[in-house]
């Protein structure tokens, strides 16, 4: 699924009040970090990651990563918090 930008720009507005649920520390997306990120698109479709300090480069090439791995969109990134997408079964977010 590739999201238009009125797409993302819906989404980001529904992320803004959101916290981050999952927080990725210095050791990177291991395979427990994955999972509790795709436990949090499952019971929440939009979700918000909180990166590790580094450059930006890194943390872009991360949340990439992330999305690759739990088949989600990334909506946004900004300084450390990335926002994910992944449409549920059940879906309560309706898209545009």
């Amino acid at each position: 699924m590739q999201l238009t930008g009125k797409q993302k720009r819906t989404l980001r507005g529904m992320a803004h009040d959101k916290k981050p649920v999952v927080s990725i520390g210095s050791q990177g997306l291991s395979e427990a970090v994955l999972s509790e990120i795709e436990i949090a698109l499952e019971h929440h479709e939009l979700i918000k990651i909180k990166l590790p300090a580094g450059d930006k480069q890194e943390r872009t090439a991360m949340l990439a990563k992330a999305c690759a791995e739990t088949l989600s969109e990334s909506v946004q990134l900004i300084g450390r918090v990335g926002v994910l997408y992944r449409k549920a079964e059940k879906s309560e977010i309706e898209l545009v």
